[in-house]
């Protein structure tokens, strides 16, 4: 058994630095700007709202900044006393000139809150291009403009946008942060490039109503935990087309401590398995780095930990030009630490289905569907 060991980990570590390099060639790989748009239809922003989070009106102002003729913006929320909806009185009042609906509406239909919310909302919803947007996402001003274009396009069924980190104060805030400019972005921006285009992200989706009428509306979202990845699945199994925009949007990352950053790893990542369980299996090759640290510890021989010197460099070089394409600032001294946990909270995604989101406790099925919750 020490044996297989010691053949299988080099092994390992050699694939996992393989796909560093090939994340590092991805990079440059980035979707060319669209053109603009011939017209300019009425948009519809789709804004579920839970509490006040970190950085929320800095994000909901920048949607209200748009370099664009005409837009709505639609905000829900479940509750009367929630304290976003202080936030959306204070947009109210600095932009009148804009139309801003709030949707007060506690109706809960079980599942999934968020798509409760914005089935909830639609009744504010006036134009027949929807841009869904989550509550902590900031965005320039010409975003809807460069949305515009594809999502008129017949052949497209959604249109959807990379996001990058943007850390709220705090190492936890930072390394969550990391995650997603590290090894999320390369490994879509990987697949993209191969030819895949099955993904979806809650950062943004841009369709036309009817595309999502066509779909069933959210209510047939309502029992899906990744209902972002399901809605892009339902469009594309019905022939349509997913675009990945060339628009990189801000997420602001919150996460004031480890077991914080942890749980809401352990959602993304374990949904991500429930879903596509190989694929997850397969993804652990891309921790190159902590896989060569692995090898170099358990066959003790020189070549391995020249193995490991080098899947640190091609790291390095992965951060550094990841957070050039990104406008990131450069953390070199937090990617040794950001990979060993990513790869801790992997292997622990690998067992379990229950995840924790918004306080509630939910066990989520194979096919991403919440089975059950208790708080």
């Amino acid at each position: 058994m020490a044996g297989w060991i010691a053949i299988a980990a080099p092994v390992a570590a050699v694939l996992g630095l393989a796909v560093l390099m090939a994340q590092v060639w991805a990079l440059g790989t980035w979707p060319a700007r669209e053109p603009a748009p011939a017209c300019l239809p009425p948009i519809s922003v789709l804004k579920p709202l839970y509490r006040e989070g970190a950085g929320l009106y800095e994000c909901l102002r920048s949607f209200c900044c748009q370099d664009y003729p005409a837009y709505e913006i639609v905000f829900g929320v479940h509750d009367a006393k929630d304290p976003a909806i202080a936030v959306v009185h204070r947009l109210q009042a600095e932009f009148p000139e804009r139309a801003l609906t709030l949707v007060i509406d506690p109706t809960r239909r079980g599942g999934n809150a968020k798509i409760d919310n914005l089935m909830n909302l639609m009744v504010g919803v006036h134009h027949d291009i929807l841009v869904l947007a989550d509550a902590d996402i900031r965005v320039g001003p010409d975003y809807l403009r460069r949305l515009a274009g594809p999502v008129q396009d017949a052949r497209v069924g959604i249109v959807t946008c990379l996001y990058r980190g943007l850390p709220a104060p705090g190492r936890w805030s930072r390394l969550g942060a990391l995650f997603i400019q590290d090894w999320f972005v390369p490994q879509v921006l990987l697949a993209h490039a191969l030819g895949s285009a099955d993904f979806a992200f809650g950062a943004t989706i841009a369709l036309r109503r009817p595309v999502l009428a066509a779909c069933g509306g959210f209510e047939a979202l309502g029992s899906q935990l990744a209902d972002d990845y399901a809605l892009g699945a339902r469009t594309r199994a019905l022939g349509w087309r997913t675009v990945l925009s060339s628009y990189c949007v801000d997420t602001v990352v919150c996460e004031p401590r480890l077991r914080d950053l942890a749980a809401h790893q352990l959602r993304w990542l374990r949904t991500i398995r429930l879903i596509n369980p190989w694929g997850y299996a397969f993804s652990g090759i891309t921790f190159g780095l902590p896989l060569a640290m692995i090898a170099a510890v358990i066959t003790g021989q020189a070549w391995v930990w020249g193995l490991a010197f080098l899947a640190l460099i091609v790291r390095l070089v992965l951060h550094s030009r990841a957070c050039r394409r990104l406008q990131a600032p450069r953390r070199f001294g937090l990617v040794p630490l950001a990979d060993v946990l990513l790869c801790g909270l992997w292997a622990l995604g690998l067992v379990g289905r229950k995840v924790r989101w918004r306080g509630t406790i939910l066990a989520v099925g194979h096919d991403g569907g919440i089975k059950a919750n208790r708080e």
